[in-house]
């Protein structure tokens, strides 16, 4: 994936009504801000996942490691979902939004620290249901200077008027 080019601008996407996107399936929707990842965001997943792994916590000990440094977990990656694309896409008449699931994901490549991501988000379902709808979106995460994506998810939530 060619991490310079987006046809939608970073920062927020304002759409005006949950339904009108029912005519975007298929849509490149958004792209979002740069986010940098820091060895203290990686240590504070560690500890909040109990996932200690070296690669993700020793410095000294990732230096001579396969990566040369330390790397993000792949988990801590797809949690960054809410960040880059939940407040990426804006829906002014949605009141509510709840995370329903994955139904695909990978981690195709590592994210080394100091690295800046961010997402491009596609509408690939719209599914009306009582009160709203369900969406589902694939978000690919990109990580600056490389040409292959950090995550890729196919994330489904639902949304309410």
């Amino acid at each position: 994936m060619n991490t310079t080019v987006s046809p939608i601008p970073p920062g927020p996407v304002h759409i005006a009504t949950l339904a009108s996107l029912q005519g975007r399936v298929g849509q490149h929707l958004a792209t979002s801000d740069w986010v940098t990842i820091d060895q203290a965001r990686i240590d504070q997943f560690a500890q909040a996942t109990g996932d200690h792994q070296w690669i993700h916590v020793d410095p000294v000990r990732a230096a001579a490691g396969p990566f040369g440094t330390t790397i993000a977990h792949g988990f801590l990656t797809l949690s960054l979902l809410p960040l880059l694309a939940g407040e990426t896409l804006l829906i002014d008449d949605v009141r509510m939004g709840v995370n329903y699931g994955l139904n695909k994901v990978r981690f195709p490549a590592p994210v080394p620290v100091g690295s800046r991501l961010r997402a491009q988000v596609q509408l690939l379902a719209y599914e009306p249901i009582a009160g709203g709808a369900q969406l589902t979106m694939a978000v690919t995460i990109e990580r600056e200077g490389s040409d292959k994506p950090v995550c890729v998810a196919e994330a489904v939530s639902r949304r309410y008027t």
